[in-house]
C-alpha cells in the first residue's frame, strides 16, 4: 500500500528575519475560487471610492507677482527651476521643492510675453512689448545688483517691434521671437540673422519643434498655423482654422504630432504630414483655451483656459480625465508639465503661480515594495471594472463651479440644436442637392496652403 504525502523544504517556510512577512501558499485554479470576479468588484468600487475620496491635487500657491503671470517656462535640465513672467515687467525663478521665489528682477518696461530656458548654463530668455530680448543668468552677481537688488541682463536685443513670444532651439546658440514677423537671433549677433513671414500681420506665439529642430511652427491673427524648415528658410505648409490659436505645443517623443490650442475652446491635434485632418480633438473646455503643455512621456496633456479651469487630458482621448480650480484662481494664461512628470504648474492674472498634483489622489513621498504592489492591483482592478456603470459614475464625478455647469449645459444644448438643424436640412433637401456630411475633425479647418 502507497501512502502519498506533502513533502515541503522547511527553507521554504522559514522567515529569514523576524520582520520578513510569512509566506502563503496559494492555489490559482479558477475552479477553486468561483467568488473571484465578485471580490475583485468589490475590490474596484472601493478602490475608485477611496481615490475620489483622497482627491486633493492642490499643493501650493507662489506668490510674489504683482500683476498677472502670461509666461512660464522650465529648465529642460533642473528639475527644481521655473521661470515665470508677469504683466508688470517682474521676472521671477522659483524653487518649486521649496516653494518660494529665489531670485527676481524688474527685467522689462512692458508685460513680459514670452520666456524661454535652454541647456546651456543656467541662462533663460524673456523678450517684451517693450521691443527687447535679454539673456539673464542668476547664478551671476555683481555689486551693482547687491546694491539696487536689481539684476542685469547678460545680454540685451532690440528689435522693431514688440516682441509676443520667444522659443530657443534645443541645442544651438540661437532663438526665435515673433511679433510681426519671426526672426531668427543668434547669441552672438546684435541683429536677427533670419525673417520669416507669409503674409501674416501679426504672429502671436512661435515654437521650436524640440525633436526635429529645423522645424518651427508659428500662430498668426489671422487664424493660420504655419510651420517653417530653418533648413531652406521656407515656410512648409499653411494651415487655416475658423478661429485663432493661441498656443502649440510639440509632442516631446513623436516629432510630428503638435496640439493647437483654439479660441473655439477646444484643442486640436495635427501631423505636420497631414493637416487636412485634425487627428484629435481635446473638448470640456467652456471658454477660449489659453495655454496647452505636453507631458514629458508625450500621454498626457494639460490645459489652461480662460474660464478659469485647468483641465488634464490623456492624449489619445477627446475628453479630460480630471479638472482642477479654485476660488481665488482667476483667468488661466500658462500651464506646464514639470520634468518628472508629476506636477503641473498654472499661472494666471491673479498674480499666483499655483503647483498641483498630476494625479489627484497620488501620495506624495516614499513607498514601499508592498503599497507600490497595491496600488498597482488597485489600479488594474479599476481598469478592469472601469465600464461598469457605478464605477464609471463615481469615477467622472466632479464638482465644478456653478458658472462651468452651467456654461457646459448651455453650450451642450447649442452643439445639440445645431446637429439637428443640420440633420434636418439634409432630410429636406433633395438628394441631387444634399451635401454630405462633414466629419467632426475637419469642421474648424477652412484650408491648408503647401
Amino acid at each position: 500500500m502507497k501512502v502519498k504525502v506533502l513533502s515541503r523544504s522547511a527553507d521554504d517556510q522559514t522567515r529569514q528575519r523576524s520582520n520578513d512577512i510569512h509566506k502563503l501558499q496559494r492555489n490559482l485554479d479558477p475552479a477553486l475560487h468561483p467568488f473571484e470576479k465578485a471580490r475583485e468588484y468589490t475590490r474596484a468600487l472601493n478602490a475608485t471610492k477611496v481615490e475620489r475620496m483622497f482627491a486633493k491635487p492642490f499643493v501650493g500657491a507662489l506668490s510674489g507677482h504683482v500683476d498677472g503671470v502670461y509666461s512660464m517656462c522650465k529648465h529642460p535640465g533642473k528639475l527644481d527651476w521655473l521661470v515665470s513672467g508677469g504683466g508688470d515687467g517682474d521676472l521671477r525663478l522659483w524653487s518649486l521643492s521649496e516653494q518660494k521665489s529665489v531670485w527676481n528682477t524688474q527685467a522689462h518696461r512692458g508685460m513680459i510675453t514670452g520666456v524661454s530656458s535652454f541647456l546651456e548654463g543656467n541662462r533663460f530668455l524673456s523678450c517684451s512689448t517693450d521691443r527687447t530680448v535679454k539673456i539673464w543668468d542668476p547664478t551671476v552677481a555683481d555689486e551693482e545688483s547687491h546694491a539696487k537688488s536689481v539684476h542685469l541682463p547678460v545680454a540685451t536685443y532690440t528689435g522693431k517691434y514688440g516682441f509676443s513670444g520667444i522659443s530657443h532651439h534645443r541645442s544651438d546658440n540661437m532663438f526665435a521671437t515673433s511679433g510681426s514677423e519671426i526672426d531668427i537671433w543668434d547669441h552672438d549677433r546684435a541683429e536677427p540673422v533670419q525673417t520669416l513671414n507669409w503674409g501674416v500681420d501679426t504672429i502671436n506665439t512661435v515654437k521650436f519643434n524640440q525633436t526635429e529642430t529645423n522645424i518651427l511652427a508659428s500662430t498668426g491673427s489671422d487664424r493660420t498655423i504655419i510651420l517653417y524648415d530653418l533648413r531652406t528658410s521656407q515656410p512648409i505648409s499653411k494651415l487655416i482654422l475658423a478661429m485663432r490659436t493661441n498656443a502649440i505645443a510639440w509632442n516631446p517623443m513623436e516629432a510630428f504630432n503638435f496640439m493647437a490650442a483654439n479660441e473655439d475652446h477646444n484643442v486640436y491635434g495635427f501631423d505636420m504630414r497631414k493637416m487636412d485632418s485634425a487627428k484629435n480633438i481635446l473638448k470640456d473646455h467652456v471658454s477660449a483655451v489659453m495655454s496647452v503643455d505636453y507631458s514629458p512621456t508625450g500621454e498626457e496633456i494639460v490645459t489652461g483656459s480662460y474660464d478659469r479651469t485647468i483641465r488634464l487630458f490623456n492624449a489619445r482621448q477627446g475628453h479630460s480625465r480630471d479638472i482642477y480650480h479654485t476660488n481665488r484662481m482667476q483667468r488661466v494664461f500658462s500651464v506646464i508639465y514639470t520634468m518628472d512628470n508629476k506636477f503641473v504648474v498654472s499661472g494666471s492674472d491673479d498674480g499666483n503661480v499655483r503647483l498641483w498634483k498630476a494625479r489627484a489622489s497620488e501620495k506624495m513621498g516614499v513607498r514601499d515594495y508592498r503599497e507600490r504592489a497595491h496600488l498597482e492591483y488597485a489600479e488594474k482592478l479599476k481598469e478592469k471594472f472601469a465600464n461598469v456603470p457605478e464605477i464609471r459614475r463615481i469615477n467622472r464625478h466632479r464638482n465644478v463651479p456653478k458658472s462651468i455647469k452651467t456654461a457646459t449645459q448651455r453650450k451642450s444644448i447649442m452643439i445639440n440644436s445645431r446637429k439637428t438643424k443640420e440633420e434636418n436640412v439634409r432630410k429636406h433637401t433633395k438628394e441631387e442637392n444634399r451635401k454630405d456630411r462633414i466629419p467632426e475633425r475637419n469642421k474648424a479647418i477652412v484650408g491648408v496652403k503647401k
